[in-house]
């Protein structure tokens, strides 16, 4: 039987990357979708974020799997939008069992002291706030079914290793790991779990561009993939420049299923030896 059957996970920044594979990934294993994401331009972020059709293809790609998936454009920075589509997923899904907060950004920046306050406060009211909210939104349809289930937070390496260029992405990603902690306290007598999840890079649409790419090599005018790929070796102790999504997602699967039922409030990392 397939680890997930019969459960419903609900997934934001689904639209494509990390949070796309994830919701395949537990389709795979028999749990129906809710999922959502922005599919709009995010401001101050220089890469473009994600679109409907973006949106679109995930659910194509879980209902390929002979899964069903509730899909909605939802800022996770609306609380009244993310508590109406979890609230309508729910309603037609029947049940809430797991949550992965995965939406976020990135906005590298030259220097921490010069960025501009927008981009700070973008990147604190998304990455980390709008986490708060996603779990205000859904963690109480968890609570109300009494069967208990599985938060899993994206944070990122960045809260564990310091690197320059990204104060308010790092101060953001660090904040998660302290929330889960809590929650995971708060939770557990309701046997919901709550972890993080520490990736390093990973190859999707926020690390592939231009911006992050000056950021690994602000010694090259004008820097490509190869570059990036280069400088990013150096980063992990494994010969590997980024992770795929998938080996994001495996790890989600092993924090979400029975294989890790009784792992709560712990910093999961998967960074390829970057912090050794």
């Amino acid at each position: 039987m397939a680890r997930l059957e019969g459960k419903v996970a609900f997934i934001t920044g689904a639209a494509r990357g990390q949070g796309r594979s994830h919701a395949v990934r537990l389709a795979q294993e028999g749990a129906d979708i809710i999922a959502v994401d922005v599919c709009r331009q995010v401001e101050t972020v220089p890469y473009p974020t994600a679109t409907p059709e973006d949106l679109a293809e995930t659910v194509r790609q879980v209902e390929a799997l002979d899964r069903r998936i509730i899909a909605a454009e939802v800022d996770v920075r609306d609380l009244a939008g993310l508590t109406s589509a979890v609230g309508d997923g729910v309603a037609e899904l029947g049940r809430l069992d797991i949550v992965v907060a995965n939406a976020g950004i990135s906005t590298p920046t030259p220097s921490s002291l010069e960025m501009d306050e927008e981009t700070w406060q973008t990147m604190i009211d998304v990455n980390l706030t709008g986490v708060w909210k996603t779990l205000r939104a859904s963690v109480p349809h968890v609570i109300a079914g009494g069967r208990g289930g599985s938060v899993v937070i994206t944070s990122s390496l960045a809260a564990i290793y310091a690197n320059a260029g990204t104060a308010h992405y790092s101060a953001a990603k660090a904040g998660l790991v302290m929330m889960a902690k809590v929650l995971a306290k708060e939770l557990a007598p309701q046997s919901i779990r709550v972890n993080t999840i520490h990736p390093t890079t990973v190859a999707t649409d926020m690390i592939l561009n231009d911006a992050t790419y000056r950021l690994f090599r602000p010694d090259v005018e004008n820097p490509t993939r190869a570059d990036f790929e280069e400088a990013a070796l150096t980063l992990n102790a494994l010969p590997v420049p980024a992770l795929e999504s998938v080996d994001i997602s495996n790890a989600v699967m092993y924090l979400v299923s029975d294989d890790g039922r009784y792992v709560t409030g712990t910093t999961h990392v998967v960074d390829a030896g970057g912090q050794l």
